[in-house]
């Protein structure tokens, strides 16, 4: 079986093709979309667990694309918090020289996973300033705290 990490450069190569056809909105769209139907079980695991619904997603795959990171999560304080150190599918596309990367992205993270939390009481920001260097964070908080 072939690991999820095989795929990276054909989503790359995907997401640059809708842009070419039909725009930066299309790919954008396209993100909508897969965060509207795909990412049930982040939202089921945020609904049922609160924050530590977070925890439980990411720690999941998280570990599954081999990333390096650290997970904080402060339950009382409503907060969780990834430092991606390493994230195996900006690395890889950052190493391969046959093609050129898609510009932005990274921005699928923030654009799909924004749209589940926001909607369940939650804040989400996303730090992209080291992209470049294949790392990034995310802080989700509570909007009551």
């Amino acid at each position: 079986m072939i690991s999820c990490t095989e795929f990276i450069p054909a989503y790359s190569e995907l997401f640059r093709f809708l842009e070419t056809r039909d725009g930066e909105k299309a790919v954008t769209g396209f993100w909508e979309y897969i965060s509207d139907h795909f990412l049930n079980n982040l939202r089921e695991l945020v609904k049922e667990h609160g924050i530590k619904g977070c925890w439980l997603y990411w720690n999941r795959t998280l570990n599954e694309e081999a990333a390096d990171f650290t997970m904080e999560l402060d339950e009382d304080a409503g907060e969780f918090r990834i430092t991606m150190h390493h994230c195996p599918s900006k690395g890889r596309l950052l190493t391969m020289t046959h093609i050129r990367p898609y510009p932005e992205y990274c921005l699928h993270c923030d654009i799909l996973y924004r749209r589940v939390l926001e909607p369940l009481g939650y804040t989400y920001e996303f730090d992209s300033s080291r992209i470049d260097q294949a790392a990034c964070s995310i802080i989700v908080r509570r909007k009551d705290t």
